[in-house]
């Protein structure tokens, strides 16, 4: 059957090994024939693509048939998706149906939205944002050298203050000490004065008593209105 001259070739190429009994072993329609089946990708990969596309990867054959819209459809079993390497794939598009190849003329190849003035405008934000992180990546290491100078001045003033408590604490203790010794001086000399006086005495006839001056030699001159 023939198809438009609009019809991509690689959908032409798709739709003649779909329809194909020769190659109905390894792809084939499904049942519904509503999407297509690669039966043994391995052997479909080594002795189809070949072929038909001058390749043998078939994720290459996959990938382009996501840009042409197709898709993998996930086989159900038992409410779990059912992944077999070796099991069949089935891959589904609206206009790729059994028996209507007038059809495939609907079927677009995705077509990139990206601009190369978008392409431009990214490569610019992409240039501003790796400058914005070398930026911040220096003021990182600045703030870091800053943090670490700070550190050491840090553990330098605690040196200091440490040096300054142990210094207040010595000069504590010489006080306590010279105070102690004052005291004791003091009291020292008080006892001492007191030892230097003589009690009070009083007249046998009743008049103001008067002190005596402590006799410090055996030879004393009294006066002669004391005798």
């Amino acid at each position: 059957m023939k198809h438009s001259s609009s019809v991509p070739a690689f959908l032409t190429k798709l739709w003649t090994l779909v329809e194909d009994a020769d190659t109905s072993e390894l792809i084939c329609w499904s049942q519904e024939g509503n999407s297509f089946l690669v039966l043994d990708e391995q052997r479909f990969a080594k002795e189809i693509l070949p072929k038909f596309f001058k390749h043998n990867n078939m994720a290459s054959f996959i990938r382009q048939l996501n840009m042409y819209g197709f898709r993998k459809v996930m086989q159900i079993d038992t409410g779990m998706v059912k992944q077999e390497r070796d099991g069949p794939v089935e891959f589904q598009h609206p206009y790729f149906k059994h028996g209507q190849d007038d059809l495939l003329e609907n079927i677009k190849r995705k077509v990139s939205n990206s601009r190369p003035e978008d392409s431009k405008l990214r490569q610019e934000d992409l240039t501003k944002i790796l400058a914005t992180v070398q930026s911040v990546h220096s003021k990182q290491e600045s703030i870091d050298a800053r943090l670490a100078t700070l550190k050491r001045e840090n553990e330098g003033l605690w040196r200091e203050i440490s040096d300054l408590r142990q210094k207040h604490s010595h000069q504590q203790q010489l006080i306590k000490k010279l105070i102690q010794f004052i005291v004791t001086l003091v009291q020292n000399n008080r006892i001492l004065n007191l030892k230097r006086k003589r009690p009070i005495l009083m007249n046998s006839n009743g008049k103001k008593p008067k002190y005596i001056h402590p006799v410090y030699d055996d030879k004393v001159c009294v006066p002669p209105e004391c005798v």
